[in-house]
């Protein structure tokens, strides 16, 4: 379904020999699978923003808006990585990803936490809350594809 559109995106887009996870091996167009991002945040446009960009750069984008709708979707379908705000209603990013990294069947997931509120503090409560990397707002959406990318690159390959 999705996977055909996917490489006929990127024969046009010419990525086809973008490198994947797992040490940067390089597999072909047609065997490769899409990385899954979640973006989680209570800003629509900063979802929409995000989702758009990973999508155009070869990415399965979900959006969810807040830390409760992020576990919903997470428990049903993990994702290869979660970009994470911290500060939203109903359950925070902190807690969320607590909670992500707490269960064995997500533990894996990637989570990048993207912050207005880069304080050391704030810095170090989300790594102690189980993130992988912390970007601060405001996050250019290349920047933070390039942070997704080395992330799933230096991630163990796992089984779809």
């Amino acid at each position: 379904m999705f996977d055909g559109k996917l490489r006929a995106a990127r024969r046009e887009h010419g990525s086809a020999d973008e490198p994947v996870r797992g040490g940067g091996a390089r597999r072909s167009a047609e065997d490769r699978v899409a990385a899954s991002v979640l973006i989680v945040d209570d800003v629509e446009d900063n979802r929409d923003l995000y989702a758009t960009y990973f999508e155009h750069s070869g990415f399965d984008a979900d959006q969810a808006c807040d830390g409760e709708e992020a576990l919903a979707k997470i428990a049903k379908a993990p994702p290869d990585v979660v970009i994470m705000d911290l500060s939203m209603p109903k359950l925070d990013g902190w807690e969320a990803t607590r909670l992500i990294k707490s269960n064995p069947r997500t533990t894996h997931v990637i989570v990048i936490v993207v912050t207005g509120n880069s304080t050391p503090a704030n810095v170090e409560a989300a790594r102690a809350a189980g993130a992988d990397d912390v970007c601060t707002k405001p996050c250019l959406p290349r920047d933070l594809l390039e942070c997704v990318r080395r992330r799933l690159e230096q991630a163990p390959r796992r089984t779809r």
